[in-house]
């Protein structure tokens, strides 16, 4: 895959140059994290949402990137507990 005209395609061509400098290729696209945008240079934060997102649809994850995989647990119930009567 073409990283740089992947890109290009979600319209952040800009960081084209960044990503081949960082040698950044379709192999290492699924385990970059929001440090590793921010070290390469990725500063706007719309933009590396958007490069997440984007690499978790790619990666057939079907969920943004640091969304938790298990559902969260509701918060607890203010309803008062009934005890069990024998």
């Amino acid at each position: 895959m073409d990283v740089g005209g992947w890109l290009r395609g979600l319209g952040l061509g800009q960081y084209e140059e960044k990503f081949r400098d960082n040698k950044i290729d379709a192999d290492l696209l699924p385990r970059l994290t929001v440090d590793d945008l921010k070290d390469i240079g990725v500063s706007v934060v719309g933009d590396r949402r958007r490069l997440l997102d984007a690499i978790a649809l790619m990666a057939g994850a079907g969920r943004p990137a640091d969304l938790p995989a298990s559902p969260r647990k509701s918060a607890p119930s203010n309803r008062p507990l009934k005890a069990k009567t024998s």
